[in-house]
């Protein structure tokens, strides 16, 4: 019985770090979507300054010039925070499928205790001696 209390154990604990591993999984996840929604819009935003011909002083252009410079130096940042959180995600999903193996390895060991623990019972009941109740009518 001290086994199974053991193996009960360490199931909690295994359920409790893959459960804290999804949630670190699904953070990555939500992560990588805001990074890559962040690079979109800034793309977009990169479309519309455009170089266009336009009446009136040259000042416009170079406000214009400096503007899709901040643009593209913000694009880049935003690519490598994708990079990153598309690397943390990676990892989380490798975490949590190492985090589900562990607990499924104990999960098969509990069922081979309860197994061996039948087979035990069976053999225990087979080797007793056979129990033969004799009845007596009332007399």
């Amino acid at each position: 019985m001290h086994k199974r209390q053991q193996l009960d154990r360490l199931l909690r604990v295994r359920t409790l770090q893959l459960n804290l591993v999804r949630a670190d999984e699904a953070r990555a996840a939500d992560k990588r979507a805001t990074e890559a929604d962040l690079a979109h819009r800034i793309a977009r935003l990169a479309e519309n300054v455009a170089p266009a011909p336009t009446e009136g002083n040259g000042f416009a252009l170079v406000a214009a010039a400096h503007f899709r410079s901040r643009l593209h130096q913000s694009a880049e940042m935003a690519a490598a925070r994708l990079r990153d959180a598309e690397l943390a995600a990676e990892r989380a999903a490798e975490a949590t499928r190492e985090a589900r193996r562990d607990q499924n390895a104990i999960e098969k060991l509990m069922a081979r205790a309860d197994a061996d623990a039948a087979l035990k019972a069976i053999r225990a009941l087979e080797a007793a001696p056979p129990i033969r109740k004799i009845r007596h009518d009332p007399c």
